[in-house]
Formats: structure tokens, sequence, C-alpha cells
């Protein structure tokens, strides 16, 4: 058993939690995360409506009667989603726990507090993460340049990330951008976080609801085999290693405007990659952590098998490195 402020506080049995996914964070994987004893998020903006994300929480709740959350990822956009309907598509749906990522959650924040739900922000820089906590947050997770999704702009990795928002956080804090195991877990309690946040690891799980030829893409990949897009934009994003990720790099190292790529990047080929399992079809994300995934479990095996490790290392290795105490006398 490997207990943290972040299990007390938020009721949860293990530190690990599955974030927001785009088009991969659905309720049979959300649930099976929670059954397992961790803690899954819904991907609010997965669903097309807020009403469908109503749904989508109560297919969850049919599954499981242990604790999950919902993301709510915040962008800038030219079409923005209606936030605050899937807001409070959240809030009516009973839920206790949210992620917020992306801009400033405030306006969010003062309705989820006012229904005493809890939030966990999620950053990329220090600078974030403490103004987050100073809003009043309830939690961060402090995603470092190893990750998939948006890294931020400041290319720093977690091992200098972790510990520099740790000595400045007084929440409870969690890890993520490059964990997979319970080597990762034990690491970064030792950094200072308080549980670890995965993406890429629970993707490659039998309950993941992506095509079985992408988990074993995840499987078979190394940690070089991702692209970083979008960064002339400074909107930079992980994502796994194609024809397409390679092209849409090309096309912008040369010069080339966001409209010259937008169909290369369209979410509707990005979500048919998870469908078909046509993996050279569009942009999807991974980390690079994905070369640490060797196998595809359930996510109840996955957790027992994080937790266990972590437990003999730091029973194990780590005791054993103690020099032993002086004997009286000696």
């Amino acid at each position: 058993m490997v207990r943290t402020r972040f299990t007390e506080e938020f009721g949860i049995r293990y530190p690990l939690v599955q974030g927001g996914m785009q088009w991969v964070g659905r309720a049979p994987l959300v649930a099976a995360v929670a059954n397992a004893g961790a803690l899954g998020f819904i991907t609010a903006l997965t669903q097309p409506t807020p009403d469908a994300l109503r749904e989508e929480i109560a297919r969850c709740r049919e599954l499981t009667d242990q604790p999950f959350g919902v993301n709510l990822t915040i962008l800038p956009a030219i079409k923005p989603p209606p936030y605050a309907e899937y807001r409070q598509a959240i809030i009516d749906s009973g839920v206790d726990i949210v992620e917020t990522a992306g801009s400033n959650p405030a306006e969010h924040l003062e309705h989820f507090h006012a229904h005493g739900i809890k939030v966990i922000h999620k950053c990329t820089s220090v600078r974030h993460a403490v103004k987050a906590q100073s809003l009043g947050v309830d939690a961060v997770s402090i995603d470092g340049f190893e990750c998939a999704g948006h890294p931020g702009e400041d290319d720093i990795p977690g091992l200098v990330l972790i510990p520099a928002a740790a000595d400045r956080i007084t929440v409870p804090m969690l890890a993520s951008g490059g964990f997979a195991d319970g080597r990762g877990l034990v690491a970064a309690l030792a950094l200072g976080a308080d549980g670890i946040s995965m993406g890429t690891r629970w993707m490659a799980t039998v309950e993941s609801g992506i095509h079985q030829k992408v988990k074993e893409r995840l499987v078979e990949a190394e940690e070089r085999e991702t692209q970083l897009i979008f960064r002339q934009l400074r909107n930079t994003a992980r994502v796994a290693d194609n024809t397409v990720s390679r092209e849409v790099v090309r096309r912008l190292n040369e010069g080339a405007k966001f409209e010259e790529v937008r169909d290369l990047v369209a979410g509707a080929r990005g979500v048919k990659v998870y469908e078909t399992g046509d993996v050279e079809h569009g942009i999807w994300s991974a980390g690079m952590v994905q070369t640490l995934i060797r196998d595809i479990p359930t996510c109840d095996e996955l957790v027992q098998r994080i937790i266990g490790d972590a437990s003999d290392i730091i029973r194990g290795r780590l005791a054993s490195a103690l020099e032993p105490a002086a004997s009286v006398g000696a």
C-alpha cells in the first residue's frame, strides 16, 4: 500500500491518476481505472454536447461505485465550445472531482467550489502552478516536457520541473509526463509529488477504447518516435511519429501557415486513427514514455503492478541503500 496526501484528501486508494485524454477518456476506461483503485477522468470535450457528457457520466456510474472525475480543458479557439454548459453538466451530474487544464481556471473554479467539487489544475510550468494555487485549486498536476499532448513552451523535463514545483506548492501535487511504472511512482514521490498522472500508459490497456493496432504500436515504439508539432505557432504538441506528423513539421519548418496544415491536423482524422487502427491516418497523441510500455494489461493488473513494484523498491533496494545504524558501544 502506498498512501500520500493526495489519496487521503481525494479519497482514492492509490496515488495513480488517469488524466483527461481527448477521444480516449470514456466511461469504460475511466470505470476500470476507478475499480482498480486509481482516479480516472472522463474527458468532457470528447463528448459532442453537454447532454452527451451527462449520459457518459451516468454510463460510468453504472460501471463503478468508486470515485471518478471529469476533465475540462480550456483552450483558445476560433469557435470555443460552450464551456459554461459543459461545466453545468458536470455540476448537475454530481461529480466530486474535476481536472481543469489549459487556460486560467478561475471562472470555472468559482462555480465548482460553490458545489463542493474539488479541482485539480494541470500546469506545464512552476509559475502557472503557483498561480493556480493562489486561485484556490485543491491540487495541481505538473506536466513535464516528456508528456504527450501540450507540454508548454519552456521545455523543462520532469526531473527538474517536479522538485522545482514542490519547493513552492503546498497543496497536493501530481507529477505527469513520462510515467508508466513503479519506478516512476517512487521517483515522483522522491522528487516531492504526492502521486502520478499517466496518459499514454493507460491507452495501452485492455479497457482502453482505442483500436488494438494503436495499442500494439505503443508497445513497439521507442522514446524517439514522437514529433513536436506547432512549435513555430507557440502551441507545441507532442504526438506520435508518423507520415502525417512529419509532414506537418516539414511544412511549418518551411514557413507554412496553420491554414496550410489544417486538414492534416484535423481532429476528425485523429479520431479515425483510434477507431480504425490506421496509425498513419492522422495526428494522435503519444508520449516519450511509450518506450516503457511493453504489454497491454488490464487496468487492475497495471495498478497492482505499479503499486507492488513501488513498494518493493521502497522496502528493498532503497532501504538496503541506507547504512545500518551504528551498534551501541561501537
